[in-house]
């Protein structure tokens, strides 16, 4: 495992890191408190050293799980989500009564006196254009409730405008299929010392390369139920790619980069991207630990191959993709 420095936390953090959307209970799947306690041991195991929650992952049992976890591991960082367990989204879950509300509910699932790392969870743009926001997460700084803040994004127009305010860490969908935020941002960010969290590093599994046109999802899976945008943001899910077409791409990228695993090649081409503080695919059960922490430790990829997802980016994917977050 390799370590990388957070942004402005200062955190050094495994580049190769866990999200838990899915831990205990993978998309949709009743949470299981063994199962996610053990995928927490087995990701420490490996040398993982920072989650990724949310107060509404697992109705709150993610926060939960991974707070009693850190009791007994103060060596593992996280970042936890706020803003979108009470739907509708809307910019009211993003003002400060409510983010006092939402911290201090946060604060106590995760059984602490003052939060690593807070993000708003993908608030809508105008929330950018809010600046009471960002100051009230200054104030909760200086008060000690929380130790950073930052924002999880859905567009890249919104990750540049989180630059404009004291943000840590910036969390993004960046993956080979969604290629757009190594542009223009990247820069900004570094120049900025804000840490960059790859979120959806796989296409919500596309980039496993083991899906087919015949496969079939349950129907409490958001990748069966939130292709149009359903439940949230389309680009939420398969990374806003038409599903066909990144069965497709996944397939081409599998026989052009001449791998059986292109997974663990997904989650490295991420990090070779400086900016990239971590990478944070998620596991819904020990087994698939190892899988995505294996990918920390290989070679870096060559010009060629940099050059093939280029490729296989601007054939199939490019169009509308680049143009819409």
């Amino acid at each position: 495992m390799n370590y990388r420095t957070l942004g402005k936390t200062g955190f050094k953090i495994s580049d190769v890191s866990l999200g838990t959307w899915q831990l205990g209970g993978k998309w949709g799947a009743p949470f299981d408190q063994q199962v996610a306690t053990a995928t927490l041991e087995a990701a420490v195991a490996e040398g993982v050293t920072f989650f990724d929650t949310a107060d509404g992952y697992q109705d709150g049992n993610s926060e939960r799980t991974v707070g009693a976890f850190l009791k007994t591991h103060p060596e593992v960082h996280y970042t936890t989500k706020i803003g979108r367990k009470e739907g509708p989204l809307s910019l009211a879950h993003f003002q400060p009564a409510a983010l006092d509300r939402y911290i201090d509910d946060s604060l106590k699932n995760m059984q602490t006196d003052a939060l690593d790392l807070v993000l708003l969870h993908c608030p809508p743009m105008q929330a950018y254009y809010d600046p009471e926001i960002f100051w009230h997460l200054d104030q909760l700084k200086q008060a000690g409730k929380i130790r950073n803040y930052g924002v999880s994004v859905e567009r890249v127009e919104e990750a540049i405008k989180a630059l404009d305010y004291d943000v840590s860490a910036v969390e993004i969908i960046f993956n080979m299929f969604r290629l757009r935020p190594s542009k223009l941002f990247f820069d900004l960010a570094q120049k900025a010392n804000v840490g960059i969290l790859a979120r959806v590093p796989l296409a919500s599994g596309l980039l496993s390369g083991k899906y087919t046109a015949d496969t079939q999802f349950a129907p409490t899976d958001q990748r069966s139920n939130n292709r149009n945008g359903e439940l949230f943001d389309k680009g939420e899910t398969f990374s806003g790619v038409d599903y066909l077409t990144g069965v497709k791409a996944a397939q081409v990228l599998k026989t052009r980069l001449k791998t059986d695993n292109l997974a663990a090649l997904a989650l490295r081409w991420c990090l070779m991207f400086p900016a990239v503080s971590a990478v944070i695919p998620g596991a819904s059960n020990p087994t698939q630990i190892t899988r995505n922490t294996d990918a920390s430790d290989l070679p870096a990829l060559t010009h060629e191959q940099m050059g093939i997802v280029q490729d296989v980016y601007d054939d199939y994917l490019k169009k509308p993709v680049d143009y819409l977050w």
